[in-house]
């Protein structure tokens, strides 16, 4: 990380907030798919002092199965995060039903290749962020969080953190939801891919690639014990996450609150990343 980008990300995060976030639509293309598509960034008020300003982390907040780009923003208040986190927050259309990956089965749905590598270039090619994995993040909702720790899982890389909440951790317990097959591909015939992209069959590579976790589900929630065994697994295996259950279902009301405890849990470890940097120069 850039000692200029790290002395303004420390400023930036422990500076007042002002509450004064921008929201803007814009259109993304996709090589891999041969489309564009609509996305949704909010930045922080501070962004607006002119080119001189600071770069900034950023958060991905991926939707949930049947939603779109706009979904966060018109069901949550998500968007006074940016300010009070000195993050952008990058709200990317993941299709109703894609799951984030790029389907075995079907060439036109790539979107793990979408959101998670040509996204992640326009943001960074047109918005002043510090493009490194230690300041970048990325979380869901749902089928959306099982897509962001599906994607930071096969892109190491890009992402120092991830999260999930409520997240359909693993697909093969959603076997049957209509149009799930049409992305995975038939059970039987493809039961090694099913097998593979579960989130609990890669959990230790959370700890390998040094991806800071945070996994939370309603207590009342359906999916909630597929998130247990996933941690389980991860406490197994010693691999260092956050895990909560707190009150609720699926829900709107959940995840408007979870989110607030996702994009703090990122602040932090891009905090940490900060002091690492520094101590790390300090002892040069």
């Amino acid at each position: 990380m850039n000692p200029v980008h790290t002395f303004w990300l420390i400023l930036m995060l422990i500076a007042p907030p002002t509450w004064a976030f921008q929201s803007r639509v814009v259109n993304i293309p996709s090589a891999a798919m041969h489309r564009t598509f609509e996305a949704t960034v909010v930045l922080p008020d501070q962004y607006a002092r002119g080119s001189q300003a600071p770069r900034f982390p950023v958060v991905y907040v991926l939707h949930g199965s049947g939603g779109d780009y706009t979904d966060w923003t018109a069901n949550s208040r998500i968007g006074k995060l940016a300010d009070r986190y000195h993050v952008i927050l990058v709200m990317p259309d993941g299709g109703h039903e894609s799951w984030y990956i790029d389907s075995p089965v079907d060439p036109r749905s790539r979107y793990g290749t979408y959101v998670g590598t040509e996204v992640v270039a326009y943001i960074d090619s047109h918005f002043r962020t510090i493009a490194t994995k230690q300041a970048r993040a990325i979380t869901g909702l749902s089928m959306g969080g099982f897509g962001a720790l599906r994607i930071a899982l096969d892109r190491p890389d890009a992402f120092g953190a991830a999260g999930s909440m409520s997240g359909a951790v693993d697909p093969r317990r959603s076997e049957g939801e209509p149009g799930i097959e049409r992305v995975f591909g038939d059970p039987m015939q493809y039961a090694d891919f099913w097998n593979r992209v579960a989130i609990v069959a890669s959990a230790e590579d959370f700890g390998r690639d040094h991806i800071a976790l945070t996994i939370d589900c309603g207590a009342s929630d359906s999916l909630v014990q597929s998130n247990r065994l996933l941690h389980e697994r991860l406490v197994e295996l010693g691999v260092p996450h956050g895990y909560a259950e707190r009150p609720g279902g699926h829900t709107w009301k959940y995840w408007s609150n979870a989110v607030k405890y996702q994009v703090s849990f990122f602040a932090g470890t891009f905090r940490q990343a900060a002091r690492d940097m520094r101590d790390a120069r300090a002892a040069a």
